[in-house]
């Protein structure tokens, strides 16, 4: 998934990857490397002609008249061929001139925005300006290292003046232009001196500020660092199915596996941020406050240039030693990485923004923009909803599953067939008249396989009360010698008179000590693959021969169980779906799981509102160190706000949510643990209070870190997600079965 989620940006990308493809392919860059000095590339007037160099500015004045968001899906696309030349600093001037109050807006952007004029910004400088009777700048001084400034026709630069910081655009001409050798061998930067230059009240860009411009460049730059990273992702991945050492392709070492699975995680994080700054660009003023966008390009300036290192790293690494030769493109795109962090300015200052934003409170809700025709849908649900309001306690728990609320997706009557705009405007209502669904809990996973497998009988008989939350289950999956690799359970299921006798243990079983039920797999049959075989059963946690002794967790407290199953009778009719075909209802209840599993803190209370909420009641300022750790949580938490969001509105649109639910639920589990190991650093030594949720903020923090371990385990270890995220996004091969 790229940055642009519609498909008007998918058909933008598209156009844009395509036109790269035949316009720029490698000869193109290699000549641009290869070149005594920069000059314009020969695609140039190309982009002009497709309209890529003014999607962001007005009709009026020769664009498109579309936002920043359009350009940035351009830039990504381009990115990804690591194209030579001026258009990211011509399209970031623009931008620019675009930001200011008007007056230079008719003399430049229909120039820039044609191709007849490149621009240039320069991002720092020491460029001083007096003011004339009649609003002219004599300006003078230099900005070191200007991105494309080789071959601008229009330098966008600051300039220090009695009124502070202020921006103009100065004639390329009128300036001495020195071209530096650049780390990046496609693209070129150069210093700007200027003496005594005089620049007319009309290229004074009154309205710009030093911060809109760094807005810009993070959100361009950032796009073009999430393309980079694309390109190191699929490259790498493309290789590691071919290369083979020790009689199989790379891409199967779980070594390497990993570690691509891991670049496509930075990846979709970078587009997330990125695509996030640039939609709270496009709405600011209008919804979107100062802090609030500020919030959001600050975390895209932390994340998506890091994002572009890592990811041009790891590809070099697994590219090997054809990776580091200057023939292989890889170098460039690690050349062209290290280049766009280095002229955002140090990470660590965006990552102070961040945490200063952060601990004044500043947060980004990441809302969802309906259809227009969802309003009569909502009033429908906003009324059904007031009138389960009125009921209290139980009565209003049984309301809400009898209306299909609980869980809306499934088909009625235990749902309501809700497709994704209903489910989201079910929630948004709820949530509006603080009404609370039941707390299911492992029931959540229990329902849908039950409604798509279970016979009549037993849908009638266990869904509504699971639904309303009266109903207590456990999951009797997981035994010592089957965790992550489940289909290699050794529970025995023997075939009696009436139904079914289980023998074998169960362990690491939640709520098993309270619950009622419990959904077991069991093998029937050894005959088969080891998916074949195995049958799903309802279990009477009451029923003779089940033995449940609590384990004690690292926490102290007990929520994981083993149970032991001794000659229990199961009869016939608490089958769900066909006898050896219980992989298949399992599976089912395995995707809900992790789904579940993934959204939020898992129930430890460990998320990035407590942990500012923590840092408010310190009673001291936190040491830079501390505040760089702060960021680096926050920039994680909102990068999975912004991931599910993504996924949300790809589901609105009839879209599959692609690499970014993958993702999304690989992060998130190890979140919660970013957010308690931060606190207790914060805590100093107070931290060796013991971990108890009486004993304060140590206690509870404490619990915390203790507690969150397990969620990298359960629900599907941080190994096989990689795993899975490696084999089914990347399409890397699969781990060889063993014996073979």
């Amino acid at each position: 998934m790229a940055i642009g989620l519609s498909e008007e940006h998918e058909a933008l990308r598209e156009s844009v990857s395509g036109w790269a493809e035949r316009n720029i392919p490698s000869e193109v860059v290699r000549a641009a490397v290869a070149a005594d000095g920069e000059e314009r590339p020969g695609f140039w007037s190309g982009l002009a002609d497709q309209g890529l160099l003014g999607l962001h500015i007005p009709e009026e004045h020769g664009g498109s008249g579309y936002g920043l968001l359009e350009t940035a899906v351009a830039v990504e696309a381009l990115g990804e061929r690591v194209a030579p030349g001026p258009y990211v600093p011509t399209v970031l001037a623009s931008a620019a001139i675009l930001a200011s109050d008007g007056k230079a807006h008719a003399e430049l952007l229909p120039g820039l925005a044609d191709g007849t004029l490149t621009g240039a910004v320069a991002l720092s400088g020491s460029i001083s300006g007096t003011r004339g009777e009649d609003g002219a700048l004599t300006v003078g001084g230099s900005a070191e290292t200007v991105l494309g400034g080789a071959l601008a026709d229009v330098l966008v630069l600051p300039v220090s003046t009695d009124r502070g910081e202020e921006w103009v655009a100065v004639d390329a001409s009128a300036a001495t232009v020195t071209p530096i050798k650049s780390l990046d061998v496609t693209r070129g930067v150069a210093k700007i001196e200027l003496d005594g230059v005089t620049v007319p009240a009309g290229r004074v860009l009154d309205g710009l500020e030093g911060p809109a411009v760094l807005n810009l460049a993070a959100i361009l730059l950032g796009a073009e660092a999430a393309g980079v990273a694309s390109w190191c992702v699929t490259a790498a991945a493309e290789y590691a199915k071919v290369r083979v050492q020790f009689g199989r392709p790379i891409g199967q070492f779980q070594g390497v596996k990993h570690k691509a699975a891991r670049m496509l995680v930075a990846l979709e994080q970078a587009r997330a941020t990125v695509w996030d700054a640039a939609r709270a660009a496009g709405r600011a003023g209008d919804g979107v406050s100062e802090d609030e966008l500020s919030y959001a390009v600050s975390i895209a300036g932390v994340v998506a240039p890091d994002a572009a290192v890592q990811c041009a790293k790891d590809a070099v690494q697994i590219f090997g030693g054809i990776g580091y030769t200057y023939e292989h493109d890889a170098h460039l795109y690690y050349r062209r990485a290290l280049t766009l962090r280095a002229l955002l300015g140090p990470g660590a200052e965006w990552a102070e923004s961040v945490a200063s934003l952060a601990l004044r409170g500043v947060s980004r809700e990441m809302e969802i923009e309906l259809p227009e025709d969802a309003a009569a849908l909502r009033e429908s649900i906003r009324a059904e909803i007031a009138e389960i309001a009125k009921l209290e306690g139980q009565e209003q728990k049984r309301a809400l599953a009898e209306g299909g609320f609980v869980m809306s997706h499934l088909p009625r009557p235990w749902g309501r067939d809700a497709k994704p705009l209903e489910q989201v405007l079910i929630l948004q209502e709820l949530k509006a008249a603080r009404v609370k669904l039941p707390q299911m809990i492992i029931g959540a996973w229990v329902v849908p396989s039950i409604a798509m497998y279970g016979t009549p009988e037993q849908q009638e008989r266990f869904l509504p009360k699971t639904l309303s939350g009266e109903m207590i289950w456990c999951q009797l999956f997981s035994e010592p010698g089957a965790g992550s690799d489940l289909a290699s359970l050794q529970m025995k299921a023997e075939k009696v008179e009436g139904g079914w006798k289980l023998n074998g243990q169960k362990i690491w079983t939640s709520v098993a000590h309270f619950a009622e039920w419990g959904i077991c797999i069991a093998r029937n049959s050894s005959e088969g693959s080891k998916h074949d075989g195995i049958t799903y059963f309802l279990v009477d946690m009451k029923a003779p021969g089940v033995t449940v002794r609590p384990l004690t967790e690292m926490t102290g407290e007990n929520l994981f169980n083993e149970v032991f199953l001794d000659d229990v009778f199961v009869p016939d009719e608490l089958v769900v779906g066909e006898v050896g075909q219980g992989w298949k209802v399992a599976r089912n209840t395995l995707s809900n799981e992790r789904v579940s599993l993934s959204s939020g803190s898992g129930g430890t209370g460990a998320s990035v509102p407590d942990l500012i909420g923590l840092a408010g009641r310190l009673g001291h300022e936190l040491t830079p160190a501390e505040r760089q750790e702060v960021a680096r949580v926050v920039c994680e938490g909102h990068s999975i706000n912004a991931l599910g969001l993504r996924v949300t509105l790809k589901q609105l649109t009839g879209g599959e949510p692609g690499a970014d639910a993958s993702v999304r639920k690989l992060v998130s589990t190890s979140h919660a643990q970013h957010v308690s190991e931060c606190a207790v650093g914060l805590l100093g030594t107070s931290a060796v209070v013991a971990a108890d949720m009486k004993l304060g903020d140590p206690g509870y923090w404490n619990r915390a870190v203790l507690a969150t371990r397990a969620m990298t385990i359960y629900g599907g270890t941080t190994e096989v997600q990689l795993n899975i995220i490696g084999e089914r996004m990347l399409g890397l091969p699969r781990d060889p079965e063993p014996g073979k």
